[in-house]
């Protein structure tokens, strides 16, 4: 599958972490692991104007129903993607992790390990549109401008999580729940009830899996000779909980994910249809 990320417009760089594009040449039958990123998205998928996605598959579920234009929610388990053989173009938008309540005036947490068709926030039919769409620019337009138009209606931002999330993207081997609330000057029940209202995800949780994919970005820049250095570096209990947790998030040990990045060129996030 071939792989290449698109400029976000500036009106909407506040609320899309990436946009991406994917094409299957469909010669070979594909499936694909997919890691945790922390990350809700939007979805269109098609080959022929069917969903190219036989099933998707994780520890506790089995979907085989994916529709062509759908949102998802954050999930909580890596997933195994497989296709149907022949051609599809899939483009994905990467929403940042407070956007599915800014955007949409949703509870987040009501999206978690769920995706629902777009055409239930879109007042048009936006996917016979993409559907007949002449090329891929036109589609790209019409997804960015139906988000532009979500935003000018779009709800007051959290900002206190907005702000949680900001300390724990900066210092994701540190922070933990407990700084902060006490940072943020809320009880421990009010900031847990809005990140999860806000995120779809516990901050707890949240946080293991920024931690893992700074693990696994540091993997990739090989500034670690052994995992337990790496372990040390992020803050881990020891090396048993690091390990855990990049089996519980990517669905192998650490060392077969380190092999499957020296093997291939590294994606900035791993693609992502929902589940």
């Amino acid at each position: 599958m071939k792989y290449k990320l698109v400029a976000i417009p500036e009106i909407l760089q506040q609320h899309v972490e990436l946009i991406a594009v994917a094409e299957h040449n469909g010669e070979t039958n594909l499936t694909t692991n997919v890691y945790l990123n922390a990350l809700p998205g939007i979805v269109f998928q098609h080959n022929n104007g069917c969903s190219p996605i036989a099933n998707i598959t994780t520890s506790s579920s089995y979907r085989a129903d994916t529709p062509t234009l759908f949102v998802y929610g954050q999930m909580t388990e890596p997933s195994i993607v497989s296709y149907r053989k022949g051609p599809f173009t899939t483009m994905q938008i990467f929403l940042k992790p407070h956007a599915l309540q800014t955007l949409f005036g949703v509870n987040a947490a009501a999206l978690t390990n769920h995706w629902v068709e777009l055409r239930e926030f879109s007042a048009g039919d936006l996917n016979m549109q993409l559907l007949e769409a002449k090329n891929e620019q036109a589609r790209l337009t019409l997804l960015t401008d139906f988000l532009t138009s979500k935003l000018k209606q779009a709800t007051t931002c959290d900002q206190l999580i907005e702000e949680s999330l900001r300390i724990i993207h900066t210092n994701v081997g540190r922070v933990t729940v407990r700084y902060l609330f006490e940072c943020l000057n809320l009880s421990e029940r009010q900031f847990e009830k809005r990140f999860s209202q806000t995120v779809g995800l516990t901050p707890q949780f949240y946080i293991r899996v920024k931690r893992f994919n700074e693990a696994v970005r540091l993997m990739q820049t090989r500034q670690f000779e052994k995992f337990t250095d790496l372990a040390h570096h992020l803050n881990f209990y020891d090396q048993s909980h690091f390990i855990r947790d990049i089996k519980a998030f990517s669905g192998v040990t650490p060392k077969s994910l380190f092999r499957c990045y020296t093997k291939q060129s590294f994606r900035k996030l791993d693609f992502h249809p929902g589940q």
